[in-house]
């Protein structure tokens, strides 16, 4: 068979056909051609931080939070991770049907630096399953509060990259659902979620831009993009935090005014602690 142009030399086929990436007898159709581009995509953005991290760390840690079936963890551990002799990817995923299923497939591929736990994101803080410091934390359509979560144990782990793609950010909506005839007599702003349609598109932009003030207060250099490629998800908002140490000086106070503004005091544990 002639080799394929969008198949990297050093892929495993075997892989690309157990994620659906390619087809059984191991072509490419339309639909497997977009979804390879789009994971091609997303690993030009990781593969940097990579490289970065372990030319000067030899024990390279990445935790992948809601990991689901694991396409990011088996991609970056075939294209970055098995050619060297370091670094270790944890996936962290609730449901323990998708769990086996990756340690199952990560034996068969002989991917012997892969470790697969069951546990909502939450837990994870505090497991001794996972080490005490990760280097790069990943949460790819982790939804809803499940994002904040990875943040707040990319923070407890000392993380020194943390990549997002957010998705179901139906907290902050609810708040502003709830509150919104208060909201009315407090502020003109309401206007911007007076209608359900606006309420759930202002309340998901509005918590990005909270979680990306978190993390320029916790000494977080942002990146924010779109992520080119995944044409078939809404949710395209690629957050891309690299630690510095060097805290955004206002983020903090912006942050505060901003959920006192909205009336969303309720939410200041959320994103201030």
């Amino acid at each position: 068979m002639p080799p394929i142009p969008e198949i990297r030399p050093e892929q495993s086929i075997e892989l690309l056909k157990e994620l659906h990436l390619l087809t059984r007898d191991g072509k490419l159709n339309q639909d497997s051609r977009r979804k390879l581009k789009q994971v091609h995509h997303l690993f030009h953005f990781i593969e940097p931080l990579l490289a970065e991290l372990i030319a000067t760390d030899s024990h390279l840690t990445l935790a992948d939070h809601g990991a689901g079936k694991s396409y990011l963890g088996f991609i970056l551990y075939d294209l970055f991770f098995k050619a060297r002799d370091n670094g270790h990817i944890y996936g962290v995923e609730a449901r323990p049907e998708l769990v086996e299923r990756s340690r199952q497939l990560a034996r068969r591929l002989g991917f012997a630096r892969m470790s697969f736990l069951n546990l909502c994101v939450e837990n994870a803080i505090d497991s001794p399953a996972l080490p005490e410091r990760i280097d790069i934390v990943t949460a790819l359509h982790a939804c809803d509060t499940a994002t904040d979560d990875a943040i707040r144990f990319a923070f407890e782990k000392q993380a020194r990259f943390i990549v997002l793609i957010p998705c179901c950010q139906a907290e902050v909506a609810a708040q502003l659902r709830s509150k919104k005839n208060e909201s009315f007599a407090k502020t003109p702003l309401s206007e911007i979620w007076r209608h359900p349609i606006h309420t759930r598109e202002f309340g998901s932009q509005l918590t990005n831009a909270l979680r990306c003030l978190q993390l320029e207060a916790r000494g977080y250099q942002l990146t924010v993009t779109e992520l080119v490629g995944w044409e078939h998800s809404l949710k395209n908002e690629l957050i891309i935090a690299r630690h510095t140490g060097q805290a955004r000086g206002n983020a903090a106070t912006r942050l505060e005014q901003i959920l006192h503004q909205l009336n969303l005091d309720e939410l200041r544990d959320r994103f201030i602690y």
